[in-house]
């Protein structure tokens, strides 16, 4: 099996939720939106974000400035609050230092997912990424995990793993591409999905997990 590892990027290797609270927060305070423009934001956004969001924002409450300039400060604000954990990007390192092939596959925005990778410092780490908006296609879609080897480098063919909190989009994705899977357990786990073929509590124990396996 080739020392391939991909990871999931919101919630495996940055928290997007403290992130996202941090940003909407500014985002209003800047802007000075009302309470009602702050609770649409928590509850439109709390999964994913896009620049047409934000001109859903601008009709719905009537704003006059631009739907980009307001998306562009959101984009700006979360990779300023974004934080990858020292010891996760120590373990990244650990990894490259035994000839892993790192990548990253993450569904959200092109523009908003490349700019976490780029303030975490995540973007010098890993060999290669492939971010949903970058086709229009969202894990656990076989086409992105195909464009997040070849991005690497690497033949999907060859095997490798994939680590992410998502049961459907991670596990069940990287279960239909051949890789073997490291669940990092909190959601639920749907109802005739395969199981992972190993769970763990934290990022970093899946990549102390790697590096103990293929020694």
């Amino acid at each position: 099996m080739a020392r391939l590892v991909l990871f999931d990027l919101d919630g495996t290797l940055v928290d997007r939720q403290s992130a996202f609270a941090d940003a909407v927060n500014e985002l209003c305070r800047r802007h000075a939106f009302m309470p009602a423009v702050e609770q649409w934001l928590f509850n439109e956004l709390a999964d994913r974000a896009n620049a047409v969001d934000f001109a859903r924002l601008r009709d719905t409450f009537h704003h006059a400035e631009p739907a980009q300039q307001m998306w562009q400060d959101y984009v700006d604000l979360m990779a300023a609050s974004v934080t990858c954990r020292p010891d996760v990007l120590e373990g990244l390192a650990r990894l490259r230092a035994a000839a892993w092939t790192i990548g990253v596959i993450t569904n959200g925005s092109s523009d908003i997912q490349h700019a976490k990778l780029t303030a975490t410092g995540l973007a010098n780490l890993v060999d290669g990424t492939a971010v949903s908006g970058d086709l229009g296609i969202r894990k656990p879609d076989l086409r992105l995990f195909e464009l997040a080897a070849s991005r690497c480098r690497v033949n999907l063919a060859d095997g490798g793993w994939m680590i992410g909190d998502n049961p459907a989009g991670d596990i069940g994705g990287a279960q239909q591409a051949g890789l073997r899977t490291i669940w990092l357990r909190g959601r639920p786990w749907p109802n005739g999905l395969p199981a992972a073929h190993h769970v763990v509590d934290d990022v970093t124990d899946a990549i102390t997990l790697l590096l103990t396996e293929m020694e």
